[in-house]
């Protein structure tokens, strides 16, 4: 018969869902709040409740928001005629902190990968072809990462562009393949944006 599970227990394994965590990593973590660090540990519950429970995706690009639109796509300073689609929210955390870009986004929320059962509807390339056939969009920027199936990504978007008559450019110069945007420096990101190409 199993011993029923400590809380402590619960928390190690609660914190082993964060990408990178392993059992060790959650047990420091555990021991540190626990020990060290009870008014933070508390601190981040409340944050984290609040955050969670009021952060939804924009209903215009999906990137987070705590409101209907996000403040970037209710920003009218930012041009309509340049559209980044990228793979996470972390991305345009990332592309806003390291570029000047100054038009919109799309957010993926994933790329095509039908072993995982995730085909276009998941990833909205219904959307995505809707703002393309809306002829505001001049040039479409893939900010994807550089593996196999963020190539397959890019190519079907690639297509609807083409068929849209939308310029298209992807990251270049310093994103290595086998890369993902999320990890890399603010001057990498930076350089590879300038010296984007025509995909």
């Amino acid at each position: 018969m199993h011993e029923k599970k400590t809380l402590i227990e619960d928390l190690i394994e609660a914190f082993t869902c964060l990408p990178g965590v392993g059992k060790k990593t959650a047990q420091r973590m555990t021991y540190y709040l626990l020990q060290r660090a009870k008014e933070d540990a508390l601190n981040l519950s409340d944050v984290l409740k609040e955050v969670v429970t009021n952060t939804i995706n924009c209903k215009a690009c999906r990137n987070l928001s705590q409101n209907e639109l996000c403040e970037l796509c209710s920003d009218l300073g930012r041009t309509d005629e340049m559209l980044c689609v990228v793979e996470s929210p972390a991305d345009v955390f990332n592309m806003e902190n390291s570029t000047n870009y100054n038009g919109r986004y799309f957010v993926l929320l994933g790329r095509l990968s039908p072993l995982e059962g995730i085909g276009p509807q998941e990833i909205g390339i219904e959307s995505l072809d809707k703002i393309m056939s809306s002829g505001n969009i001049k040039e479409i920027i893939l900010a994807l990462n550089y593996t196999v199936e963020s190539d397959v990504t890019a190519h079907v978007i690639s297509e609807l562009a083409i068929k849209n008559s939308i310029k298209i450019t992807r990251l270049a110069q310093g994103v290595p393949v086998g890369g993902e945007l999320e990890y890399l420096d603010q001057h990498t990101l930076s350089k590879a944006f300038d010296k984007r190409t025509i995909y």
